[in-house]
């Protein structure tokens, strides 16, 4: 496989209400309904020096064109009352499937450190009701997050996700026979590479082309001093062998902001008939979405 091109990339924009106006947006989950797009993404106050008042949200928007999105009055999914995600709810993955908007978070408890996939579905993205945890922090699979949901060719499903061990982030990868689980963990995907500019650390992005022949996952990798890009990685048809791999980064932060943290981190992509549109936040803070061509 020869990769991708970046043709173009813009800013995608929101028209925030509310409590919104004053946080700060990763993480965009974009998909696309007939000829509307809808927009979950995590919310995280501005200015707060205590952790546990830094609680994320999910938050709920529509656009027409896929780069502006009016945003609701209040998120869709916030902490609590469970243990599970008390102190958060992060970074949003969803299916559209059966009728039902299906959506993987994580949920975050600052007293115990610890992160846990979690479920929740609805009729629409404006009525999700939190289901189960899908995924415990357990060694050597611990803190899992950012999951990234899609259909191996046999017709399973598969759930990539982060996780943390020996104090990298590191993708592991889960299966189950449907949406509905139960995902069983069947070990790591993708490995860092030394001398290269994902050697320390990894996470999950966005697949393309499920349940094809040629898959490819958008991935996130870092530097040990946390200096995130992003790249690809293409698949088998069973999501769980890494075939082909680029070899420097897709997309890296530029002309950053004094003070800007040094991330770029793709979160969804929509594949049309000639383009990919790969949907990525920016120093934890601003979004972007980049036009690729494959070569």
């Amino acid at each position: 496989m020869k990769g991708f091109i970046v043709e173009a990339i813009e800013p995608v924009t929101l028209g925030r209400q509310s409590r919104l106006v004053d946080m700060y947006v990763l993480s965009p989950f974009i998909w696309r309904t007939g000829d509307s797009y809808e927009l979950l993404v995590r919310a995280v106050p501005r200015r707060d020096d205590e952790p546990r008042l830094k609680m994320a949200e999910i938050w709920y928007g529509t656009s027409s064109n896929g780069l502006h999105f009016e945003m609701d009055e209040a998120p869709v999914l916030f902490p609590g009352p469970g243990l599970e995600d008390l102190d958060g709810c992060e970074d949003p993955t969803v299916i559209v499937s059966e009728g039902r908007v299906h959506c993987w978070y994580t949920g975050w408890n600052q007293a115990q450190r610890t992160g846990r996939l979690m479920y929740a579905a609805g009729p629409d993205a404006r009525s999700l009701n939190k289901q189960r945890r899908v995924l415990d922090s357990r060694p050597p699979y611990a803190n899992p997050k950012e999951a990234t949901v899609a259909p191996a060719a046999d017709g399973s499903w598969r759930l990539l996700f982060e996780y943390a061990e020996d104090e990298h982030s590191k993708i592991g990868a889960a299966a189950a026979p449907d949406l509905h689980g139960p995902w069983e963990v069947i070990g790591p995907l993708l490995a860092a590479r030394p001398d290269h500019w994902d050697n320390w650390h990894l996470s999950t992005g966005p697949v393309i082309g499920a349940g094809s022949k040629q898959p490819v996952m958008f991935y996130n990798g870092a530097t040990h001093d946390a200096h995130w890009r992003i790249g690809w990685a293409a698949l088998d048809a069973g999501l769980g062998q890494v075939v082909a791999r680029c070899d420097g980064p897709l997309i890296a932060p530029e002309a950053l902001a004094s003070g800007a943290t040094d991330i770029a981190f793709a979160a969804s992509a929509i594949e049309d008939e000639d383009h990919i549109w790969l949907y990525y936040s920016l120093s934890d803070k601003d979004l972007f979405r980049a036009r690729l061509r494959r070569l």
